[in-house]
């Protein structure tokens, strides 16, 4: 899959979690892949758009980009940083 030009390792939807379980879900899946890779995690706007991206910075991974679905949801797409 592609998103913006960047190759996707991973999805994850958590559409249907509401915080703190976004971000937990989210990590969950970022645990699982390997350095370097990427996951984009598809979330509602709103309470997850403010805190998942601030979470997993504060973790140490990359933020690519933020990318607007037009349907109240958003992409976050993150590189995994070294263990």
């Amino acid at each position: 899959m592609e998103l913006a030009g960047i190759k996707i390792d991973e999805t994850v939807d958590i559409t249907d979690k509401v915080c703190p379980l976004t971000f937990v879900k989210a990590k969950v899946a970022l645990e699982e892949l390997e350095e370097g890779e990427i996951l984009a995690i598809r979330m509602n706007d709103g309470e997850p758009v403010q805190n998942v991206p601030r979470s997993i910075k504060e973790e140490g991974h990359q933020i690519l980009k933020l990318l607007d679905n037009s349907d109240g949801t958003y992409y976050l797409i993150v590189r995994k940083a070294e263990d």
